[in-house]
């Protein structure tokens, strides 16, 4: 039990000793809320004079500026009810320090010995926190809304390449019905394949609600059936088939896989097969771990001499696919045997668990 040390005269002075040390702005009232002591925080903070303040109404305190709405609510309603409540916000505009925003906790002391109560009442100042707050709340409202803006730009974005892309593809198809030379209709398909290959990614991040990560699978998935749609006849029934890890991969690396993988799909449909084959098949596959993957595009056809040239496709799309790997940071493997054709484009080293049509 604590007793009074030598020097103190009564309980009273040293309960006010220990208001003293308190930090917080700290009254302690009577049961008509009349004050019977104050801290010496409450004085410096709020620039009253303590023969102005002890043994006065609260309310009437500093010509009546402790005549607070919700400190009323406070004391007179809330804590009748509950002998405790913590975090009670006030918002006031004082005449001596100006508007403050304080938090208020209250204590209602019982005496065992008599009837009287008292009541304990603590502040403190979150005016520079809430000011901090709602700066911050007005700074990620800005975000928010920049961001917003950013969507719809991107969006708008996304529609005009789209529709730049088909009419791009549009004038290479018609171009390519109305020339007489082979060789330069096959050159101009080719060009409408790549254009679509792009135009296949532009509709997948449109479908996706984002330009940052893509879902590969499905993308290579779209993309083959777009291919198997245009260059896949009905005299020569070839399958293009897709496997594919679970996956997401950002939208510049997902354009790069694309655009090889069109490459080298357009070599096997046009060279794999060069007559009829009972089970031709043309396969996608891709795997990932982490940030390691693996893209493989194999057929059954017949193969390619790899002797005389290491390039796996001629002119331009030789180029196209080598700029691609070393644009991703990957390297190329070629097999080719009398069973097919397999190119393995790996930024990785790991053995490859897919099933492959070579």
């Amino acid at each position: 039990m604590l007793t009074s040390p030598p020097g103190l005269e009564n309980d009273q002075t040293l309960a006010q000793a220990i208001v003293n040390t308190i930090h917080e702005p700290l009254l302690v009232l009577d049961a008509r809320f009349n004050v019977v002591g104050a801290s010496r925080s409450f004085y410096e903070t709020f620039k009253v004079d303590p023969a102005q303040t002890q043994g006065r109404l609260l309310y009437s305190l500093g010509d009546g500026q402790w005549d607070i709405p919700a400190l009323r609510l406070l004391l007179e309603t809330i804590i009748p009810e509950h002998t405790a409540m913590d975090g009670f916000e006030v918002i006031h505009d004082f005449p001596t320090i100006g508007p403050r925003t304080m938090l208020l906790n209250a204590r209602k002391v019982l005496y065992e010995t008599s009837s009287d109560i008292a009541i304990l009442l603590a502040f403190t100042d979150v005016t520079d926190r809430r000011a901090l707050e709602q700066a911050r709340d007005v700074r990620y409202e800005r975000a928010e809304e920049l961001l917003r803006q950013k969507q719809i730009l991107l969006q708008e974005m996304e529609h005009r390449v789209a529709n730049s892309l088909q009419i791009i593809a549009s004038i290479l198809m018609l171009k390519a019905r109305l020339v007489t030379s082979e060789e330069t209709r096959r050159h101009l398909r080719d060009a409408h394949q790549r254009v679509m290959s792009v135009a296949s990614v532009q509709s997948h991040l449109h479908a996706s609600d984002g330009v940052e990560q893509i879902e590969v699978g499905s993308y290579l998935v779209k993309l083959c059936d777009s291919l198997a749609a245009s260059m896949i006849g009905e005299s020569q029934p070839i399958v293009l088939q897709v496997m594919a890890d679970e996956g997401m991969a950002g939208s510049a690396q997902a354009v790069s896989m694309g655009l090889i993988v069109t490459e080298l799909v357009i070599n096997a449909l046009k060279y794999a097969f060069p007559v009829d084959k009972a089970g031709s098949l043309v396969m996608v596959t891709y795997e990932s771990k982490g940030e390691d993957w693996k893209l493989i595009v194999s057929d059954n056809g017949v193969g390619k001499d790899l002797s005389a040239a290491s390039e796996i496709v001629g002119g331009l799309g030789t180029v196209i696919v080598q700029a691609l790997v070393k644009q991703l940071g990957a390297k190329m493997e070629v097999v080719s045997s009398p069973a097919g054709l397999s190119v393995a484009i790996t930024r990785a080293s790991f053995a490859s668990n897919m099933p492959q049509a070579a």
